[in-house]
């Protein structure tokens, strides 16, 4: 297989090998543990063909390659997780420690992730590139769904009043859910669609119909991408290829993170360290890309 190097990390407090998933190494801060999942290098098709129902134009189907492997977090970060980092917990489900946390803006995400280097100065913490950030969530998948042509509130934290291109209707929970309470895909992640959206390293940018290699997304823009839609969401902005993007100090409670580890060390990355400096600030709340209104919608 394609062995991450070192294994195991140096910021890793246990490891191990899944049967059928792969490699996993956890992080331990303050008592909170997280999982991370060694996602493969490889290939895949990014974005949406023009028969998916209920696609957005945004959604340009190309091929990207991966020439190295990533870690990534197996779920969105746990509000415990932040209360071990900073001290604070900014959400509003807060009836349960590993909720993911929300109402945190791409900046409160800056300075989670710098804090989080000052106290583990080997983990390099990052966020996901956009196309990372799918690759993953399709695990191997082409469907709308890593679960397949639909999903179910069984399967994703989503509005069930409002399913997908004709599914049946089910429960809306109108709150997040505990992470890792639904099932996983099949690389090990849990709520990749639904739960909260999740913030990408990458400014918001037209894709192109071109190959891509390593993409890392536009250097510079007034917007950053979030990807997987959230709990108060329909099922379409739940697939795998649906886009959204607002501005980096908008906060919600639809709106959380996932770490990737090692994103700050790679060259060229337009990622958690990228400079907004002489931006444009769109208005709090106002979003670009995918259907009108935005995640907040």
């Amino acid at each position: 297989m394609n062995f991450p190097s070192p294994f195991p990390p140096p910021w890793a407090c246990a490891w191990g090998e899944d049967e059928h998933i792969g490699l996993w190494a956890s992080l331990r801060v303050g008592g909170v543990e997280q999982r991370f999942r060694w996602i493969k290098p490889g290939r895949f098709l990014m974005g949406s063909p023009p028969d998916e129902a209920e696609r957005d134009d945004d959604e340009v189907l190309h091929e990207v390659t991966f020439t190295q492997g990533f870690w990534l977090a197996d779920t969105a970060c746990t509000q415990a997780l932040w209360q071990a980092v900073m001290g604070e917990n900014p959400s509003d489900f807060k009836d349960a420690p590993d909720n993911p946390v929300e109402q945190v803006s791409w900046d409160n995400v800056q300075a989670f992730l710098n804090r989080l280097d000052d106290v583990v100065p080997d983990f390099a913490a990052g966020l996901p590139t956009e196309a990372q950030w799918e690759y993953a969530c399709r695990a191997g998948t082409q469907s709308p769904f890593s679960f397949g042509a639909n999903i179910t509130p069984e399967q994703v934290n989503y509005d069930g009043n409002e399913p997908y291109a004709g599914g049946r209707k089910g429960e809306y929970r109108k709150k997040t859910v505990p992470v890792a309470s639904l099932p996983a895909n099949a690389w090990g992640l849990h709520e990749m669609h639904g739960n909260v959206w999740e913030w990408c390293a990458d400014c918001y940018g037209e894709l192109s119909a071109d190959p891509a290699t390593d993409p890392a997304g536009p250097a510079e823009g007034a917007w950053r991408v979030l990807r997987g839609g959230a709990w108060s969401n329909d099922g379409r902005n739940c697939r795998s290829a649906c886009r959204f993007s607002t501005g980096p100090d908008y906060r919600n409670h639809i709106i959380g993170f996932r770490l990737a580890p090692g994103q700050n060390q790679q060259a060229g990355q337009a990622g958690p360290r990228a400079d907004r400096q002489g931006q444009a600030e769109p208005e709090p709340g106002q979003a670009a890309g995918g259907p009108a209104g935005g995640p907040g919608a």
